[in-house]
């Protein structure tokens, strides 16, 4: 029998379901934390990770998004802090209006912050500008396999 290795998302600074610490918050050090992958399916031409606050519908009126990256390599196997992705890594806008990555910042209560990791058959085409939306968009069609990690953050 053959077995497939689970596609997996995980991070040294927290566990799944777990508090983020403090300094990755955005009025802290408002830096990514370490992110660990395994598992990606072979078939997979490039990775995609979208980080959101889907709390925020009640204070913002939609998902918030945090960190939107496009066309990681599938042979990569973690994001470090602080990570400063290579040219060929494409980062879009965040609700913050700054590209790159922007830390939790719940207004009005402890919020659950998604780490959602998509592998894709082929790479992504996208501007700058690009938000979730567009990223989910472009990659209709093309997600072989997605997998999540979820953190807390607290007022």
């Amino acid at each position: 029998m053959i077995t497939v290795p689970e596609f997996t998302l995980t991070s040294s600074a927290f566990a799944d379901g777990d508090r983020i610490p403090e300094e990755y918050g955005y009025g802290e050090s408002n830096v990514n934390p370490p992110l660990e992958f395994g598992g990606v399916p072979d078939e997979a031409e490039a990775l995609a990770l979208v980080v959101d606050d889907p709390d925020a519908v009640e204070p913002a009126g939609k998902v918030w998004d945090h960190w939107i990256v496009w066309n990681i390599s599938p042979e990569r196997e973690r994001i470090p802090e602080d990570w400063n992705p290579d040219a060929d890594v494409g980062e879009g806008t965040n609700d913050f209006g700054e590209r790159g990555y922007g830390g939790p910042n719940p207004p009005d209560r402890e919020h659950t912050y998604r780490f959602r990791l998509f592998a894709l058959e082929s790479p992504l085409d996208l501007e700058a500008e690009a938000d979730a939306d567009d990223l989910e968009s472009a990659a209709a069609g093309r997600v072989i396999e997605t997998t999540t990690l979820e953190g807390t953050y607290p007022v």
